[in-house]
C-alpha cells in the first residue's frame, strides 16, 4: 500500500488498529496518593510484540510504579510507523486522572496530547486543540494518539460497570461485550483467556483478549496482532480469530440488510445516466431479474406478473463505481456497496484472507464489491511491506508472477523494496501470461526506468514525480517518498526530464493511478482544521470521526513547510492536468478504503478539466472497459444489475452521488439509510417507497 489510511477512520486502513486508545476519566476528587492502587493485581513489567502479517515489527512495553503506568510503543512496517510514550496516573477505580502522550504518528505528525481531571473538571489538549468538560457523571475520555494498551484500562473499568457501558468524552458511548473463552499455550504452559469486543471507538468494534486475571493478553485484527511476549506462536490463531469475529459481524449485517426479493424488481420513475452520451434519459423504469437488467421500459409501463416496485421519485440511476486502488477487507466491503462502489481492483493483500473474503462475497454470505485481484510482489529489506509475496531474487520474482497467474490474478503490482533491474524480466513474463504490470517505482530507480521496462500503469502520482526531484542514491523506502514532495513547487513541468516521462507514457499508452485524494490528505490537512475531503459529510459521521478529521497526517514544522506542502499539491494537480490534456488515462482509485473517499477522488478530478458527467463515465464505464469487463459499467439490458439511485442530476453537481437511496449489487438491494446507523452514521437519504405486492 502507498501508506496507511488517513486520519478519518472512514478512510482507514490498517494502521488505525495500532493507534486505538482510550483515556478514562472519573468524578473522583481524591489525589492518587489518597487511594488504594487499582493496579495491585497487575505485574510491574509487561512486554508485548507487534506482529504484522506474521512478521515481528515492534513492541509495546509497560511498567508500573504505584499508581503510575508508563508505556513505550513503537513499530515499523514499510519504512514507517508510530513512536509513542505515555505516562498515566490512575485512581483507585482504575480511571486516569492524568495522562501525557508524546511521540509521532505513522507519518511524522507530532503527538503532544495531555489529559487531566481536577475534581469534576476534565481538560485535555490534542491535535484539534484544547477541550474541557464538567463531569456531571462518570465518562471516559477517548484519546487521539495513545497506545493500544489503553484497551486494558477501558476493559477493567467497563467490566466493573453495571452494564459494561459508559459515556465517553468528548462525545459518544463505549460498550464492552464478552465473546468467548479461549486457551493459549507457551513454554510456561497454558493460559485461560476471554475475548471481548469494544464498540464506540470506531466505525467497527475493537477486538482484544484478556487472561483470567483480567490482564491484557492481545489486541487482535485480521492483519495486526499485539500479543504478550512468549506467546508469539499464537499470533496466527489470533489473526484468524479476529477475522472470524469481523466476518460474523458482517454476516449478521448481510442477513439484516440484503434484500433478496423473490420477485422481479421494477424501479420506476427514474432517469438513467448514459455514459455513451454523457446525458440523462427521459423518465423510465428498469426491470431486474436475478442479477441482470432484463428490460428498460417507459415510466408508466404496466407491471407484469411476479413484479415488486421501488419508487425512484424522479431520481437518477448511475452504474456502479470502481475504486481502482483498494486493499479490500470485510470492514470496508459493506460501506463500499452503500456508497455505490460495486467493483474494486485490489492492489495487494493477504492472499489467504482475500480468497476467503471473495468467496463469501460471491456466495452471498457477505456484502461487498466485485473484486479484481492484482498480485503484490515486494523485495525483502529492512523497509519492506509485509504483504503479498516477498522475494529476494529475480528468479523468485518470476516465480511469484507465475503463482499469481496460476491463481487467476489480473496482473501484478511491484513495490518499493523490489530491485528495479528485475522489472524488464517481470514485465516480459507477466505480459506473456496476459497479465498487466504496474506499481510503485522501486527504490533507487525512477519512473522512466519502469516505463522503459514496460509498465502498463504508474501507481501514485508522487512515485512518478519524485523521479524529477530526487538526487541519485536517495532512498524512497523511507518517508522521504512523502517529505521530498516539498521540493515540487520549484519543479518546471516544461523541463526536459518531465516531458521525457510524459512522452514515454503517451507513446506506451501507460495509464496513471494518481490517488489524488490521499495526496490532498497528506499535503493539505492541518491540525485543528477539518480535512477538506470530508467537509461534505463529516457532520453525518460519529463524534470520533469528526474529531479525527481535524488531525493532520504529516508533520508541518513551520510556515515554510506549510507553504511547500501546499505548493506541492498545486504542482501535482498541474502535472495531472498536463497528463490529462495529453490523453493519458487517469484511473480513479483511493488507497483510502474507497466508499465516500472514492467520491472525493472523482470530485478532485474536476481540477483536471473533467465535467461531472465525464467523471461518472470515467468511474464506471471507462474502468469496466479498461479492465475488459463487458458485463458492467452501464445500465443496459443484459448487463449486471450493479447501479445506484440518487436524487437530482449528478451530471450537473457531482456531489449528488453521496445521497444514495438505493444500491443494487447484482439484483440484491441495499438501502443505505438502513445500513449507516449500524456504524453510527446519520443517513443522507430516507428509504424510498417499496411495494412488494
Amino acid at each position: 500500500m502507498f501508506f496507511a489510511k488517513g486520519k478519518s477512520k472512514l478512510q482507514k486502513t490498517n494502521y488505525c488498529y495500532l493507534l486505538i486508545g482510550v483515556l478514562l476519566a472519573t468524578q473522583s476528587c481524591k489525589s492518587p496518593s489518597e487511594q488504594t492502587s487499582s493496579q495491585a493485581d497487575l505485574p510491574a513489567e509487561e512486554t508485548y510484540t507487534v506482529i504484522i502479517a506474521g512478521v515481528k515489527v515492534g513492541h509495546l512495553n509497560v511498567s508500573r510504579s504505584g499508581d503510575t503506568v508508563v508505556t513505550d510503543y513503537d513499530y515499523k512496517d514499510n519504512g514507517r510507523g508510530p513512536t509513542i510514550k505515555e505516562t498515566i496516573v490512575l485512581n483507585n477505580k482504575g480511571f486516569p486522572v492524568q495522562w501525557d502522550i508524546a511521540g509521532n504518528t505513522t507519518f511524522g505528525n507530532d503527538i503532544k496530547e495531555s489529559y487531566k481531571l481536577d475534581g469534576q473538571q476534565a481538560t485535555w489538549t490534542d491535535a484539534t486543540g484544547e477541550g474541557s468538560a464538567k463531569m456531571e457523571r462518570p465518562s471516559f475520555y477517548v484519546n487521539q494518539s495513545g497506545s493500544p494498551y489503553s484497551l486494558l484500562m477501558q476493559a477493567r473499568v467497563l467490566l466493573n460497570s453495571k452494564d459494561m457501558s459508559v459515556e465517553a468524552l468528548p462525545a459518544g458511548r463505549l460498550q464492552l461485550a464478552e465473546l468467548e473463552a479461549l486457551t493459549a499455550t507457551s513454554d510456561a504452559g497454558p493460559v485461560n483467556l476471554k475475548s471481548y469486543a469494544l464498540s464506540g471507538l470506531d466505525l467497527n468494534p475493537s477486538y482484544f483478549v484478556l487472561d483470567e486475571k483480567k490482564q491484557f493478553f492481545a489486541l487482535i485484527t485480521p492483519r495486526v496482532v499485539i500479543i504478550r511476549s512468549g506467546f508469539e506462536n499464537e499470533e496466527k490463531a489470533m489473526r484468524l480469530l479476529a477475522e472470524k469475529y469481523s466476518a460474523e459481524r458482517y454476516e449478521d449485517l448481510q442477513k439484516k440488510f440484503a434484500h433478496k426479493y423473490n420477485k422481479n424488481i421494477r424501479i420506476r420513475n427514474v432517469k438513467i445516466f448514459d455514459p455513451k452520451t454523457l446525458a440523462l434519459t427521459d423518465l423510465a423504469s428498469v426491470l431486474i431479474s436475478d442479477d441482470k437488467i432484463v428490460s428498460i421500459d417507459a415510466a408508466d409501463v404496466t407491471a407484469g406478473e411476479n413484479e415488486m416496485k421501488i419508487d425512484g421519485a424522479g431520481g437518477t440511476l448511475v452504474a456502479g463505481l470502481y475504486d481502482m486502488h483498494g486493499h479490500m477487507g470485510a470492514n470496508s466491503a459493506l460501506l463500499n456497496v452503500a456508497a455505490g462502489v460495486t467493483s474494486v481492483r485490489d492492489m495487494g493483500n493477504n492472499n489467504d484472507v482475500l480468497d476467503s473474503l471473495i468467496h463469501k462475497i460471491e456466495s452471498g454470505v457477505l456484502a461487498g464489491p466485485r473484486i479484481t485481484r492484482l498480485g503484490f510482489i515486494e523485495g525483502k529489506s529492512p523497509f519492506n511491506s509485509n504483504n503479498g509475496i516477498l522475494v529476494t531474487s529475480e528468479e523468485e520474482a518470476l516465480a511469484a508472477v507465475q503463482t499469481y497467474a496460476d491463481m487467476g490474478f489480473h496482473g501484478v503490482k511491484l513495490y518499493n523494496s523490489m530491485t528495479g533491474a528485475w522489472a524488464p524480466a517481470i514485465v516480459k513474463k507477466a505480459h506473456g501470461l496476459n497479465m498487466t504490470v504496474m506499481g510503485h517505482v522501486p527504490a533507487f530507480s525512477n519512473a522512466d526506468d519502469m516505463l522503459m521496462a514496460g509498465f502498463d500503469e504508474m501507481t501514485h502520482i508522487n512515485q512518478t514525480m519524485l523521479g524529477w526531484v530526487l538526487e541519485p542514491g536517495e532512498d524512497t523506502r523511507t518517508l522521504l517518498r512523502l517529505t521530498a514532495l516539498q521540493r515540487l513547487p520549484e519543479l518546471d513541468l516544461n523541463s526536459a526530464p518531465v516531458q521525457k516521462t510524459l512522452d514515454l507514457m503517451v507513446k506506451n499508452k501507460v495509464a496513471m493511478d494518481p490517488t489524488l485524494a490521499i495526496h490532498e490528505l497528506l499535503l493539505l490537512s492541518r491540525n485543528g482544521e477539518t480535512q477538506a475531503g470530508v467537509l461534505d459529510y463529516i457532520e453525518n459521521m460519529p463524534p470520533s470521526e469528526q474529531r479525527d478529521a481535524k488531525m493532520a497526517m504529516a508533520s508541518i514544522a513551520n510556515e515554510t513547510e506549510d507553504k511547500a506542502y501546499r505548493g506541492a499539491y498545486n504542482k501535482i494537480v498541474e502535472a495531472l492536468k498536463m497528463m490529462t490534456e495529453r490523453g493519458i488515462l487517469i484511473v480513479p482509485g483511493t488507497d483510502l478504503g474507497g466508499a465516500l473517499t472514492l467520491h472525493r477522488e472523482l470530485e478532485l478530478y474536476q481540477q483536471l478539466g473533467y465535467t461531472p458527467a465525464e467523471l461518472l463515465k470515467l468511474g464506471s464505464y471507462d474502468m469496466a472497459q479498461y479492465l475488459g469487463q463487458k458485463d458492467r459499467g452501464t445500465i443496459e439490458v443484459g448487463m449486471l444489475a450493479d447501479f445506484f439511485l440518487v436524487p437530482g442530476d449528478p451530471t450537473k453537481d457531482l456531489k449528488a452521488i453521496k445521497k444514495i437511496s438505493i444500491v443494487s449489487r447484482g439484483g440484491v438491494i441495499y438501502f443505505p439509510s438502513e445500513i449507516y446507523p449500524e456504524f453510527g452514521i446519520k443517513p443522507f437519504m430516507e428509504k424510498p417507497g417499496v411495494k412488494e405486492k
